[in-house]
């Protein structure tokens, strides 16, 4: 019988710039009675990396460019939130009181560039993303497997909006140790009829199952053990989660923006 295992981490602590991330997940798993062990996948809010890598910036500290000012008109944000965004931009996408919608510079598109305060203590404060987060989840991967001699694999994610639906769904932003996609192409269905498109991003479906015990509210658990389903195979040191980003070539819905 298939089953698949998820512990939310309860009572972990508010993490503080320059933690180790990878440590606290250890310990705090420990307090959880939970073992670690080989093919989990550890699946960790960004906002916990942010706080760890110093991404938390105050308002009070920015100062808004003319094309910050120009944008806070049309969108009516606060031209210094704007800035923060703008900073964070490769491309801006669409600009209107409804939405601030960009490419940011790790690829993704995302409103705001991802940059929220939610957790994040301190009225005019704000939390960018990971710089780098395949890296902050290489690193945090890296430590656990240190500390336990287990191996692991590590996802960030990050709750994201999606094209013509209603609500927020958890997709990964980083990763390590794990491959993206479960490629049915080219193979058959029950029926002996050979699948063309199913391609299925199974780190976004990690990421969105780990988010049924995490919340988004203050549950306080934002990171996550999955087992049971990675195995060897999926465990690699290859993938990267620019795989995941469609090319506007590609893109079917880059002419309704």
């Amino acid at each position: 019988m298939k089953s698949l295992i998820m512990h939310a981490l309860e009572d972990f602590p508010l993490v503080r710039a320059c933690d180790d991330v990878g440590r606290i997940i250890v310990e705090i798993a420990e307090r959880n009675h939970i073992t670690i062990e080989d093919n989990d996948v550890v699946v960790a809010a960004q906002k916990i990396f942010s706080k760890a890598e110093k991404r938390v910036f105050s308002l009070k500290d920015v100062v808004a460019s003319k094309r910050a000012e120009k944008l806070s008109g049309a969108t009516g944000k606060d031209p210094r939130f704007v800035e923060l965004v703008l900073h964070e931009t490769r491309i801006v996408l669409k600009a209107s009181r409804e939405i601030l919608l960009v490419k940011d510079i790790r690829g993704l598109v995302c409103i705001n560039a991802g940059i929220d305060k939610s957790n994040i203590e301190g009225d005019e404060n704000f939390a960018l993303l990971p710089e780098k987060p395949d890296r902050s989840a290489r690193k945090c991967r890296l430590t656990i497997q240190k500390l336990t001699g287990k191996r692991v694999a590590v996802v960030i994610c990050d709750t994201y909006s999606r094209p013509f639906r209603r609500g927020q769904v958890n997709f990964a932003i980083g990763m390590s140790g794990t491959e993206l996609f479960r490629d049915y192409r080219g193979k058959k269905d029950l029926f002996g009829h050979v699948l063309k498109v199913k391609n299925v991003a199974v780190v976004d479906e990690i990421a969105s199952a780990a988010e049924l015990l995490m919340g988004q509210g203050a549950e306080g658990t934002p990171v996550v053990i999955v087992r049971g389903l990675a195995g060897s195979k999926e465990l690699d040191e290859k993938s990267r989660i620019r795989e995941l980003t469609i090319s506007s070539k590609d893109d079917l819905f880059k002419g309704v923006l």
